[in-house]
């Protein structure tokens, strides 16, 4: 129904506003069982979405690290790396790719 909502926290450059709301979007898909939401229940499920954004959004930017920020290409490599060895299928480096 939806893909995996992706780690935010200690990229470099920092999530987007726009990250955190598909990442919440995603969130708010699982938990409903819906990816489009009835007009009955279209206010809801949109409320649900920007208050989970906000939220998010707060526990993402007021968390603390000593550790380096991630590169984001990087991580997407070894994540696509790791599937291929997984899947058994070749490890493609695709412009505009998500791992």
């Amino acid at each position: 129904m939806c893909r995996n909502i992706r780690t935010l926290f200690n990229f470099e450059p920092p999530a987007t506003e726009e990250e955190i709301r598909d990442a919440s979007l995603q969130f708010v898909r699982k938990l409903s069982g819906f990816t489009k939401p009835s007009k009955a229940n279209q206010q809801a499920f949109e409320r649900a979405v920007e208050e989970v954004a906000e939220v998010a959004g707060r526990l993402v930017h007021g968390l603390t690290t000593v550790s380096p920020p991630r590169n984001r290409e990087e991580v997407a490599k070894a994540a696509r790396e790791r599937s291929a060895k997984r899947f058994g299928g070749p490890s493609v480096d695709r412009p505009g790719s998500r791992a």
